[in-house]
C-alpha cells in the first residue's frame, strides 16, 4: 500500500488550543501532544524495507493516534452522537462509556446523544428519538454485555441520515460496528463532504470475528475465545466420558476462523479445528471422516471445534440468501457435521455425539479485563481524532500501536487466516490434525 492509501481526511485546519494540559517537550514526565507528522511504518518486515530501498521510495506509513495541541471543534459548542450497529459483541458498552467520558471530562463536551437501534435511529420515520448520554448514565454500563443503545442491521437512506445530523446540530458521529457499519459511515462521510458540512465521521471497528483488514485485532475478540474456552473444556469432558464420544462445538466466524482457532489454542484439548479458510473434504482416505475414525480407534474420543462459516462448499445452494447487512447466510455446518458423522459410523462402530452451539452466549458476554483496557484506549483515541477535525477514519491498533486509518483502507476485504502462517501451524501442532483433509 502507498502512503496516499493511508491519508486521513480532515475538515479543516485545527486552530483552537486543546484544553488538555499536556506537554510539547521530552523529559518533563508529562505526556506529549502528538504532532501531525508523527507516523508509524505499516510493514515492519525486512523484505518491505529492502523493496523500498530498491525502489528509492518511502515505506507506507500510518498516522499516529492521540491528542493534538490544537483542535478543530469548540468543545462547548459541540454535539456528539454515538451509534452501535450490527450483531452484539463484548465490549460495546465499554466503548460507549469511554467515548462519553473522554468527550465530557477531557474536552468539556456537554451534549452527547445516543442513537438507538443502529442507523434506524437516524431515520426520524422510525420514531426512536435520541438518548441523552452523561457520565452518570454510562458509569456502570461496562459491567454488562450487549449495547445500552440497542442495535440493528441494514442501512438507511444516507441523505435522510445526514439531514438528521444537521437538524440536531451534531458535529461528530461515532459509529461502532463492523464491515457494513463502516461502509455506511464512509457513505455518510462522502455525503457530508458533498454538502460541504463540518461533521466528523469516526468508525470504531467492532466484529467478534476479528476479520477487519489491516488492524491487529478488533475489540471483543479476546473475550470471545476466553468465554469459549471453558465451554470447550466441558465439551472435552463430555466426549471423554463416553466410549467413542464426540463433542462438536460451533463458534462464530462467518468468513474467518480466528475465534475457533484461538479458542483451540487457549484450551488445548481440541483435536480438529474446521475454519472457513480450510477447504476440507468429508470423504476419501484423507477426508475428515476417515481421519476422525482413526482418531476414535486410537483414543476413543474427539473434540471438534468448527467455525460457523466452515464447510459451506459441502452444501448445494441454489440461491444465495443475504441478511439485512448484506452478509451471506450460511447453512448450519454444526448440525450438518453431526448428521454426517452419525451416518458415517452407523455401520462401523457406535459413537456418542454431543453438539454444542454457544454462539449467542459468547457474543452477549461482558468484556474481559484485557478487552476492557483495549476498548477504553480505542474510545479515547477516537475522541482525540474527532476533536482534531479528522473524519472518515477508524481507530485501530497496528503493530501494537494506536493509529488512524481511512475507513476505505479497512473495508476493501475481510481479514482471513493465512494457512501458511505460524498462527495456523500452531493450531495444527496443538490439535495434531493433518495439514489437509
Amino acid at each position: 500500500m502507498s502512503n496516499t492509501q493511508f491519508e486521513i481526511s480532515t475538515l479543516g485546519t485545527p486552530s483552537i488550543k486543546s484544553p488538555l494540559q499536556l506537554s510539547t517537550v521530552r523529559g518533563d514526565n508529562i505526556f506529549n501532544f502528538i504532532k501531525e507528522g508523527d507516523k508509524l511504518v505499516h510493514d515492519l518486515s525486512l523484505e518491505n524495507y529492502q523493496q523500498c530501498l530498491h525502489k528509492a521510495e518511502d515505506p507506507a506509513c500510518l498516522e499516529k493516534a492521540g491528542p493534538r495541541q490544537y483542535i478543530y471543534f469548540e468543545p462547548k459548542k459541540t454535539t456528539a452522537a454515538i451509534v452501535t450497529c450490527g450483531g452484539l459483541c463484548p465490549g460495546i458498552n465499554n466503548v460507549i462509556r469511554g467515548v462519553v467520558m473522554a468527550l465530557h471530562h477531557f474536552y468539556g463536551v456537554k451534549r452527547i446523544l445516543g442513537v438507538p437501534y443502529g442507523y434506524e435511529g437516524l431515520n426520524p420515520e422510525m420514531g426512536h428519538g435520541f438518548h441523552e448520554l452523561t457520565p452518570e448514565k454510562v458509569k456502570d454500563i461496562h459491567q454488562f454485555g450487549g449495547t445500552m443503545l440497542g442495535s440493528s442491521r441494514g442501512g438507511q437512506d444516507v441523505g435522510v441520515m445526514v439531514d438528521t445530523l444537521v437538524a440536531n446540530d451534531i458535529q461528530m458521529l461515532f459509529a461502532i460496528g463492523g464491515d457494513g457499519t463502516l461502509k455506511g459511515a464512509n457513505a455518510l462521510g462522502e455525503e457530508i463532504k458533498k454538502r460541504g458540512l463540518d461533521i466528523a465521521i469516526v468508525g470504531i471497528p467492532k466484529t467478534i470475528d476479528n476479520d477487519i483488514d489491516v488492524i491487529d485485532k478488533s475489540f471483543g475478540f479476546e473475550t470471545s475465545f476466553d468465554i469459549a474456552s471453558p465451554i470447550i473444556r466441558d465439551a472435552h469432558n463430555e466426549a471423554a466420558g463416553a466410549y467413542n464420544g464426540i463433542s462438536i462445538v460451533k463458534l462464530m466466524g462467518r468468513d474467518s476462523g480466528f475465534i475457533a482457532a484461538s479458542a483451540a489454542l487457549a484450551m488445548p484439548v481440541v483435536n480438529f479445528v474446521l475454519v472457513p479458510e480450510l477447504q476440507f473434504e468429508l470423504c476419501g482416505k484423507t477426508g475428515f471422516l476417515e481421519v476422525l475414525g482413526n482418531r476414535l480407534q486410537e483414543k476413543h474420543h474427539a473434540v471438534i471445534v468448527v467455525a460457523e462459516g466452515a464447510g459451506q462448499h459441502l452444501f448445494t445452494k441454489e440461491d444465495v440468501v443475504k441478511d439485512a447487512s448484506g452478509n451471506v447466510q450460511h447453512e448450519d455446518i454444526g448440525v450438518f457435521l453431526k448428521n454426517e458423522i452419525k451416518g458415517y459410523f452407523k455401520d462401523k462402530f457406535p459413537v456418542t455425539i454431543k453438539y454444542i452451539d454457544p454462539s449467542y452466549i459468547v457474543r452477549s458476554a461482558a468484556a474481559n479485563s484485557s478487552d476492557s483496557v483495549f476498548c477504553s484506549g480505542l474510545a479515547y483515541m477516537a475522541v482525540h481524532g474527532a476533536m482534531a477535525g479528522k473524519t472518515q477514519f477508524v481507530i485501530g491498533r497496528v503493530n501494537n500501536k494506536f493509529v488512524y486509518l481511512p475507513i476505505a483502507s479497512v473495508t476493501q476485504k475481510r481479514k482471513k487466516i493465512d494457512l501458511e502462517s505460524e498462527f495456523w501451524f500452531s493450531v495444527l501442532q496443538s490439535t495434531g490434525q493433518p495439514f489437509s483433509m
